[in-house]
Formats: C-alpha cells, structure tokens, sequence
C-alpha cells in the first residue's frame, strides 16, 4: 500500500537520493529519498527500527552515509559531522535536547558560540538576539536570565529550537519534539512549528503522534524496515492509511472495523430502502 505525494512545485532546499546505511550485518537505509522545500514542514513516520534515527543522523552529519546523493540549495555535498551540517544550513534538535539546567537561556542559547567583544562575553548583544529568537517563535518565557531548572517542558523545548535559529538555518530537524508533553504545551511546539514554515525554513518533523504530524505537517513520508514505504499529501493522509503503512499492513484491525460499519450501514439503509417498497 502506497501513496505517492504530488511533485514538489519548488526546488527542494534538501533532497536526498539512494541513501545507504549498514550498520556490521544490519543494513539500517535502502535507497531513502526524501525532499524539503523551503516553507515546508515533512513528516517523518514509521514503527521503532523504521530507519528515522539514522536518515536523521545521516542529514545532521553524525552517520556517514555508504552511499548516496545529499543536495542542500541545489548542490551537491558532503556532511562530514555536525558542524559541517550547521555551517551549511541544517539544525537539529534531538530528543534529549542537550540542555545544561544550571545556565540561564542566554548561555544556553549561545553554548559554544558565544559572541565576545575584547576578550570577554558581550551579554547585552546576546540578551537582545535571545529576546529576538523567542519573539520569532511567539515563545512563553519569562525571562531570558531563568536558569533551565526552573522551565516547564514545553519551555524547555522553546529554547531548543530557538537555539537552532542561531546561524540562521534553512532547514531545521526536530526529533520528538512534543514527546512527554501535555496538551498546553504540545500546541505551544506546533505553534512555534508553525512559525518556522512561516518564516520560510524547512522543517523535518520526527513524531509518532499521528495527531501533531496531521495537525501541522504538509507531506508525510513513512519508512519501514529502513526504505520508503508511502509518501502522502497530509489532506489525503487517513489515520487508518497511515497505520497500514507505518505497519506494512494493506488492511489492519481499524480499518476492517471501520469497513464494516460501512458495509453494515449500507446494508441497513437497503433493508430499509426495500421495506420502505
């Protein structure tokens, strides 16, 4: 069971082709392809094992892959580790988040690329660049000077992402971002994923909540077993198709429920029908 999304209309700001990744005896890739325009939020989808950590390692340059094409803006290249992929353009915000609780949000914020004037912290500069990335993303924080420690989840997750916008990306991967998250919260991240299409930047979305993936994605594409398995327009996309793909089911016990209530409401309104006769 497939689904094949419509061509992208614009060039794609990454692409990939043919990606290849064996791990000793384990082959974890098979020939991925996936596409992400500019203003466009992607959704990667599949089973634990599908493939989604390494195509994610692959494009953030932690995994090399053994064979392929990686295009960013239309070239050709090579991600030789993560800062090559952040010096090219490409962002990533993992799962743990890789946060230090005891600083405040603008050390955070600027970890290891600190701006310095004379030899020593220029605070004032990155104070207002903090306030400047939290505005871009309509983000709740009370104050920039808040150590980690004190954030909610959901705020914590608003610093991550706000500090993949520092180098100014044009694609920016998020792994589970609303994973562990309560409601409030995992709409204020699909809030501030929708700021990022807005302001033009791609957007690989990594989830297993089918719900956040329908409610802000544009295209979803599935792996299974480390290969494309379906690629769909996320207004095309059921629930029902996308557990048969993420499963490799082509039917699946919801849908044959859900087909038999189709059947058994036709065959009712009929028996009406007839006796109506």
């Amino acid at each position: 069971m497939s689904a094949i999304a419509t061509p992208l209309a614009r060039e794609p700001v990454l692409s990939l082709r043919g990606v290849n990744k064996r791990f000793g005896a384990v082959q974890a890739l098979t020939d991925v392809h996936i596409d992400v325009a500019a203003g466009e939020v992607v959704a990667l989808v599949g089973d634990n094992g599908a493939g989604k950590s390494t195509l994610v390692k692959v494009i953030a340059g932690v995994y090399q892959p053994d064979s392929g094409d990686i295009r960013f803006s239309g070239i050709n290249v090579t991600v030789g580790g993560p800062g090559e992929a952040q010096a090219l353009g490409i962002a990533t915000v993992f799962q743990d988040l890789a946060l230090c609780d005891n600083l405040d949000v603008v050390a955070n914020l600027f970890l290891g690329r600190e701006d310095l004037a004379g030899g020593l912290l220029n605070e004032v500069k990155m104070e207002k660049e903090a306030w400047r990335l939290l505005r871009t993303l309509s983000a709740k924080i009370p104050s920039v000077r808040i150590p980690i420690a004190a954030l909610s989840g959901g705020q914590r997750q608003t610093v991550a992402i706000a500090r993949s916008l520092v180098g100014d990306p044009k694609v920016v991967m998020l792994d589970e971002p609303t994973a562990a998250l309560g409601v409030a919260q995992t709409a204020e991240v699909l809030n501030m994923i929708e700021r990022l299409r807005e302001h033009g930047l791609g957007v690989i979305l990594i989830s297993h909540n089918m719900a956040d993936v329908q409610a802000v994605a544009d295209r979803i594409v599935v792996l299974r077993l480390g290969r494309n398995a379906a690629e769909f327009r996320v207004e095309e996309a059921t629930t029902d198709q996308l557990v048969a793909a993420i499963t490799g089911a082509s039917d699946n016990v919801v849908a044959a429920r859900a087909e038999r209530r189709r059947t058994d409401g036709a065959e009712a309104q009929l028996e009406e029908g007839n006796s109506d006769g």
